[in-house]
């Protein structure tokens, strides 16, 4: 049976959760049931919305209940908006509401891409292998020119970076044009693999009104662009899902959790992280999916920083996984840590952390290359740092190696 299964999370009264399901199963699909005449009933009985499980507990205040949902194939064509509108439309004006999860059945879940690269992919292009990927961000750009973007490029590529993202607020503007970006980026760092045989990959903002996004990625193909940075909770999943299908773009996408907290930050109304910013992603065909890590200032707590992670590399007989990029606040310290909560297969994504050591962003990304390493080898930060003068700054400027 072609369907999908809604788990929510909502506020009541004690002993009122049966009703609220079965409300929210008759309102988002056929409206009303006892009232229909036996005819009527019959001939929407394969429309109407089905009460899967219902439980209830006492929170913090007051009675919660978790109840699931299921929706027939039937009601809407099989895309992410739609499906949305269905379960969650009008739904999400009604009170403490939380959209937990959406399962979907296997012939419905098939007529989503996944990520056309994923971990393993993106592992062949960076030329990295068993160990999380380092990633750094362009950072102080705004209102900078090209020559200050190639030199900040130069130094990240140079300390060991494997990918180097836009700032999610980089937009095309004159300083700093798109393809020009994309030319430079490629120069650069071709020039510099020459030099060092160590592969970066460039990640462009793709940026612009909706109707241009598909013939500027696919520019950005022809001029031999690596990546895409997309914001895509400002443009939407299908837009994502566009861009991922369409084969005269074939480019690694890295999905920007920009505008995500409007909907999931909230522990009482609005769609979980886990769904928004994992499962979606990786249905939509997300490469890499960037959420707030559990340690830095913008933090996300790290049970729900570990279900995204947990949603993007989980097996799947359809999806490839995708990279988790817990990020904000990360500094050489959490490497540890960071491997112990996200394992091997993740991105170490750093802005500050990287070009905010005494040595510049070289030093920077020296310090990480030198703690993954050290992590690798089963052997603590402070051991390292005692033959790795970046490191050792590393740790003096943001403090000793976190324990686990």
């Amino acid at each position: 049976m072609s369907e999908v299964i809604a788990t929510y999370e909502i506020k009541g009264n004690s002993g009122s959760f049966d009703k609220k399901a079965e409300g929210i199963a008759l309102g988002l699909t056929v409206g009303s049931w006892t009232d229909l005449p036996l005819l009527e009933q019959d001939q929407l009985r394969k429309y109407k919305g089905r009460v899967v499980s219902v439980k209830e507990w006492e929170g913090k205040d007051g009675p919660r209940g978790k109840v699931e949902i299921g929706y027939p194939g039937h009601n809407y064509s099989n895309d992410i908006p739609a499906i949305l509108a269905t379960v969650f439309g009008k739904l999400s004006l009604d009170g403490e509401v939380k959209l937990v999860d959406i399962e979907f059945s296997s012939d419905l879940k098939k007529a989503y891409p996944g990520p056309r690269f994923g971990i393993e992919g993106i592992r062949e292009l960076a030329g990295v292998q068993e160990r999380p990927l380092l990633m750094s961000i362009f950072k102080g750009v705004i209102g900078r020119d090209l020559n200050y973007l190639e030199t900040q490029l130069k130094a990240q590529a140079l300390g060991g970076v494997d990918v180097v993202k836009d700032d999610e607020i980089l937009f095309d503007n004159p300083l700093t044009p798109f393809t020009e970006r994309i030319n430079i980026g490629k120069r650069v760092l071709q020039e510099l693999f020459e030099e060092t045989g160590k592969k970066t990959l460039y990640a462009v903002n793709l940026t612009g009104r909706t109707s241009e996004l598909r013939d500027k990625a696919r520019k950005a193909r022809e001029l031999g662009a690596h990546a895409l940075l997309f914001n895509v909770f400002s443009y939407g999943l299908d837009v994502l899902q566009e861009l991922r299908e369409d084969h005269e773009i074939g480019l690694p996408i890295m999905a920007h959790p920009a505008f995500a907290g409007a909907v999931a930050s909230s522990p009482a109304y609005g769609v979980s992280y886990s769904l928004w910013l994992g499962k979606f992603l990786r249905m939509a065909g997300a490469d890499f999916s960037l959420f707030p890590s559990p340690y830095g200032s913008v933090a996300l707590e790290k049970s729900k920083a570990i279900s995204v992670s947990h949603e993007l590399t989980k097996d799947d007989d359809h999806l490839r996984r995708a990279l988790p990029v817990p990020s904000a606040g990360i500094h050489p310290a959490l490497v540890p840590l960071l491997v112990k909560d996200f394992g091997l297969d993740c991105v170490i994504n750093a802005g500050g952390g990287i070009h905010g050591h005494p040595d510049g962003a070289i030093g920077g990304g020296k310090a990480f290359v030198q703690a993954i390493e050290a992590v690798l080898r089963g052997e603590s930060l402070s051991d390292a740092a005692d033959t790795h003068d970046e490191l050792r700054k590393a740790l003096s400027q943001w403090g000793e190696e976190v324990k686990v």
